[in-house]
């Protein structure tokens, strides 16, 4: 399975509730802060929402690299 690295560039001040909520279920509390997901269609439509907010890397599956 991929893995994502997520991290929060810009700040949710400002932003629509909906926005802060989803960077919140993705795990991302303060600006600067990165965290890993699975990927899957939820966490990529999550990522779409708040793609200004965030930048993403693709990790390969661990062991198998």
């Amino acid at each position: 399975m991929t893995r994502l690295v997520i991290r929060q560039y810009r700040s949710s001040i400002g932003e629509k509730i909906t926005a802060r909520r989803t960077l919140e279920a993705l795990g991302l509390r303060r600006t600067g802060q990165t965290v890993e997901q699975t990927d899957s269609p939820a966490v990529r439509g999550m990522l779409r929402r708040v793609a200004h907010l965030v930048a993403v890397n693709e990790q390969g599956a661990k062991g198998k690299e």
